[in-house]
């Protein structure tokens, strides 16, 4: 059965210390939003049976997302 990734353990934060971050700075919330649609589009898809290529895009799509999110962790605040 799939199961949605866990963003806090991939980016080695804790979820406190991301919804801090979230708070302090939108564009990280939305990014993070984006994170959690991308996830939950690949589980539907996953868990659908979908071809190889449909969830290959749309793992594709949640890492773009994840990058962008490291990307503005990393960014000076």
């Amino acid at each position: 059965m799939p199961v949605p990734h866990d963003l806090f353990q991939d980016l080695k934060r804790t979820k406190e210390e991301i919804q801090k971050k979230r708070a302090e700075d939108p564009l990280l919330d939305s990014l993070i939003n984006k994170y959690s649609q991308a996830d939950k589009a690949v589980v539907e898809a996953e868990e659908a049976k979908s071809s190889d290529d449909a969830v290959t895009r749309l793992k594709a799509k949640r890492l773009e997302v994840k990058d962008k999110i490291v990307r503005q962790l990393q960014s000076p605040s």
